[in-house]
């Protein structure tokens, strides 16, 4: 034992002093940013980027990009996202992506010419992933640069949201980058002055009004659809069986009314909700703050019911300026009915404050989005978007002009009218794709936090809960059911070696949060798991978060019901085989250094993207190696666990400076009594009695055993003893007579001796 404790601890500053002179002559390297478009462009066809292109021209500028041509005819330029803005990938590296952008902002093509991401190298086909790209060819981003319009949507790949999430992302914001720039008109520096209004909303205007008015004048902007018209645009846009579903059985009812009304408006404000309530609402509001007014009627909601579950209302959205806001729970208000007379009754009536992190001047044109959904298939559900857009009447502001210093064009004769964006302010950055993320799964990240804290009260009450073997066995395979079923199939948070070896590659490169933030699940599972590995080591994760590792065990114990035979491998055998993870797990981390993706590649020594990730839709050697794997975790219980799971050996590195020792011994444990060492369930203990937390679970088999007085020798003799001492304790181990109970006439009971 002392042997081996002493060989893992060579091995560990082995791979410690590795790490550190790799580190040291990756920052002696000298490192230059290479020009890549020229080189990328080398690999292109100009008509893959404009259709009848024929030509590129000289790459110019800092950042560079490149005119595209069709015989003598500027058609636009090229450019590389990764020039412009980040677009740092899962992987670490940078996803780059040759753009075909016109003049006037219209994205003309999309080339994914390099990447490092192990999901689309090996898994997800590469042409879906670029087929959802692909929506965002034929937008204006000239709009979205000038804040007229949002972001563009992508359409989401299954299995590989982040990646598609962070490459549309990145071409967006490196196409506003250029567009704002200026450097699409192709024009030179000279002092010129723009004039620009600046708009005030006039608070002097208070008297009330009504609705009528307000109506006619457009103070109250309405958007009026019926189910036909509805059921026509879900059509329309290729889901036919959307279409098929109507809410209502005739075309021509009403599906919704929808009314929006800024009452941060003083006119507005004291028409709808009356002299009281806008008073009530100016002591909310903070300076500068405003609030809307959404009402509703007829068949469909606008506030749905994920305000409920998840306070957020997921059917509405407010946008102005490109930005767009979902309100919360927190945000709203109900309103039972307007305060005007000659106001309809409608189902629906909300108010909205707007929150000041959200950049909104309710004196420029917004809109309202409302999503319109319906099921198709199963649980699948399609949307459409319907915009409600919204101006202010100019009687309720007052505009200033404003002169502003720009840069005089020197414009190229062309057809098209150069993208060129004239601002009095910058218009406020969109928050960082992570933080979007984040936001889109709080539900999932509050479930997957709850089951940490669950975990977390099983180990810390250990003790109580192996002293009842029925529940603790009810409890372990409940947990192992979640951890497959929603963890991993449904959640797709399957930790892997290749987090692993990414982070040790961005700490030698450039390490960022940002793309170890994309993807939150994985994040907070990284987060627990390091935490865990200070007090349990590898236990866990391998014994209680692994889907892959409770598909084997849950499969296991199906075999066991079924009487297939367990093979137990000779303890001398078992000893041998279990290195080899670890060799594995060097030799990935070593090619690491030279080509991540080819250790990327290599990883595929683990099945977790097989049979977790996409759920055996893969090439048939992919299925039969994961079904290889399962097959023989039939016979061996934790096979795959035991022998081959670098992810495994990985873990088990780190966890040797765990700082306690959960799981208790007796003296007697291993001499003579061998009895843990044979039942537990991967062979982590050694015949002479001491638990390898290296290759331990965690699964508390032999804390069972620990406490149990009839399965465990010492425990057994400790109840035999007690047993003894009690029997002696009794007056007829003494000698006495028993005590006699004699009942009189009056019928009490009298003990005598």
């Amino acid at each position: 034992m002392a042997s081996f404790e002493n060989k893992q601890r060579a091995w560990l500053l082995s791979i410690l002093w590795m790490s550190v002179f790799v580190v040291a002559w990756m920052n002696a390297a000298p490192s230059a940013a290479a020009n890549l478009l020229p080189s990328y462009l080398e690999e292109l066809q100009p008509s893959e980027l404009f259709e009848g292109a024929d030509r590129f021209g000289a790459v110019e500028g800092d950042p560079p990009i490149a005119p595209v041509y069709k015989g003598e005819e500027l058609l636009g330029y090229a450019y590389l996202n990764s020039d412009f803005t980040s677009s740092i990938g899962y992987s670490g590296k940078p996803i780059h992506i040759v753009v075909g952008i016109e003049r006037s902002g219209i994205i003309r093509g999309i080339k994914l010419v390099d990447h490092k991401e192990p999901i689309v190298l090996i898994g997800i086909p590469e042409k879906d992933v670029v087929a959802g790209l692909n929506s965002i060819i034929g937008k204006d981003l000239g709009r979205v640069a000038a804040g007229q319009e949002r972001p563009p949507q992508v359409d989401i790949v299954s299995g590989a949201t982040v990646t598609v999430l962070v490459m549309s992302d990145s071409v967006v914001r490196s196409a506003v980058a250029l567009i704002r720039s200026n450097r699409l008109s192709g024009e030179s520096v000279a002092n010129t002055q723009a004039v620009t209004e600046k708009r005030t909303l006039d608070l002097s205007k208070t008297e009330a009004s009504d609705w009528e008015t307000l109506l006619g004048d457009g103070s109250i902007r309405s958007l009026r659809l019926t189910v036909g018209e509805v059921s026509s645009a879900f059509a329309d846009a290729g889901h036919a069986e959307a279409a098929k579903k109507p809410e209502t059985p005739q075309p021509e009812d009403r599906f919704i009314d929808l009314y929006i009304a800024p009452v941060s408006v003083p006119v507005i404000g004291k028409t709808l909700l009356g002299e009281t309530g806008y008073q009530r609402l100016q002591s909310r509001l903070k300076p500068g703050q405003s609030a809307l007014l959404v009402a509703g009627d007829g068949a469909y909601s606008f506030k749905g019911s994920g305000y409920v579950r998840g306070g957020i209302f997921d059917r509405i959205e407010l946008l102005q300026n490109g930005q767009g806001l979902r309100f919360r729970d927190r945000n709203h208000t109900r309103i039972s009915a307007f305060a005007t007379d000659g106001a309809p009754r409608l189902r629906e009536i909300a108010l909205f404050v707007v929150p000041t992190d959200f950049q909104f001047d309710i004196t420029e044109p917004f809109e309202l989005q409302l999503l319109a959904q319906r099921s198709t298939v199963a649980r699948d559900k399609a949307a459409i978007a319907f915009n409600l857009g919204y101006t202010l009447p100019s009687s309720y502001y007052t505009v200033t002009r404003v002169v502003t210093p720009v840069a005089a064009a020197r414009t190229e004769t062309s057809a098209e009218e150069p993208a060129v964006v004239t601002r009095t302010e910058p218009l406020p950055d969109a928050p960082p794709l992570w933080v979007n993320i984040w936001d889109m799964n709080r539900v999932t990240m509050a479930i997957t936090v709850a089951a940490l804290l669950v975990l977390t009260g099983i180990f810390f009450f250990q003790d109580w809960l192996v002293k009842r073997p029925k529940l603790f066995a009810w409890v372990r395979t409940s947990y192992l059911v979640f951890t497959l079923v929603w963890l991993g199939w449904y959640a797709n948070a399957q930790l892997s070696v290749v987090n692993v070896l990414t982070f040790i590659n961005s700490l030698v490169t450039s390490f960022r949060w940002e793309f170890f933030l994309a993807a939150p699940l994985i994040f907070i599972l990284w987060a627990a798991v390091a935490a865990g590995l200070l007090f349990w080591g590898r236990g866990p994760f391998c014994g209680w978060l692994c889907p892959f590792g409770a598909l084997q065990e849950l499969l296991n114990k199906i075999a066991v019901k079924l009487k297939i035979p367990q093979v137990k491998v000779p303890w001398g055998l078992h000893e041998r085989l279990w290195p080899i993870k670890y060799i594995i797990f060097l030799g990935l981390f070593g090619l690491s250094f030279y080509s991540m993706a080819y250790a990327e590649m290599l990883a595929e020594v683990e099945p977790f993207k097989t049979a977790i990730i996409l759920k055996f839709a893969r090439e048939w050697p992919f299925v039969i190696f994961a079904l290889t794997l399962l097959a023989a975790g039939l016979f061996i219980e934790r096979f795959y666990c035991r022998y081959l799971c670098p992810l495994g050996a990985a873990l088990a590195i780190p966890g040797r400076i765990r700082m306690f020792e959960w799981l208790k011994r007796w003296p007697e444990c291993g001499t003579p009594c061998q009895r843990c060492a044979k039942e537990c369930p991967v062979q982590s203990i050694h015949p002479e009695g001491q638990i390898n937390v290296n290759e331990c679970i965690y699964c508390m088999h032999c804390q069972e055993l620990y406490h149990d007085d009839h399965r465990c020798p010492h425990m057994i003799q400790v109840r035999l003893k007690r047993e003894k001492f009690m029997a002696l304790s009794t007056p007829a181990s003494r000698g006495e007579s028993p005590p006699r109970t004699v009942v009189t006439h009056n019928g009490e009971a009298i003990k005598k001796t």
